[in-house]
């Protein structure tokens, strides 16, 4: 099973993406995660990278997707996957859909994890307190939900164009929204 998790910061992707991951026996793939280990292993892509954000930039989406190309075409995501941080935008959307064609893939699931803004705040709130975290004030929560909403946002009406995107609510315990993603994946 091939699957994006879209859902704003806070809203729970990365905890449901793991319990997904030990459900379904498939490997979460984080950009991120990706970034860090390309550059570790020191890699053509990673060192690339690594000289962009050695800059400030940020890293091109043409070697995002050339690691993700990498990462797709691994053994242990031929049964399928949960993608989580890309896409983040129409534009990676569409890219992604070109290089599945590429690889000869399809997309089964969009899954979208609601949460109301105010609820992400004060989870994110919470979360600061617990980690000590000093960066994730309110203020900065509240923009990085603007952010979400002016980019992230609209790769949600990009999948339910293709009909893949199911919403699933993001409140109530964390075996609540677990359950409600077992649901829709049927697993």
């Amino acid at each position: 099973m091939r699957i994006v998790l879209l859902g704003a910061p806070g809203s729970g992707k990365g905890t449901q993406a793991k319990l997904i991951v030990e459900q379904l026996q498939i490997p979460h793939i984080s950009t991120g995660d990706l970034l860090r280990g390309a550059i570790a292993a020191k890699t053509p892509l990673g060192l690339a990278a690594k000289e962009v954000m050695d800059r400030g930039d940020l890293v091109s989406d043409e070697i995002v997707l050339g690691m993700l190309k990498d990462r797709l075409s691994a053994d242990d995501a031929s049964n399928g996957f949960i993608l989580d941080g890309f896409p983040r935008n129409v534009t990676q959307a569409e890219m992604l859909e070109q290089l599945f064609q590429e690889l000869n893939l399809t997309l089964d699931h969009a899954l979208l994890i609601q949460v109301d803004p105010d609820e992400v705040v004060a989870r994110i709130a919470k979360r600061a307190e617990i980690e000590g975290r000093t960066d994730d004030t309110e203020d900065v929560v509240r923009n990085r939900l603007n952010v979400y909403n002016e980019q992230t946002a609209p790769v949600a009406a990009f999948y339910q164009q293709q009909g893949i995107v199911t919403e699933v609510l993001g409140t109530g315990s964390v075996e609540d929204v677990q359950a409600r993603i077992q649901a829709v994946l049927r697993f």
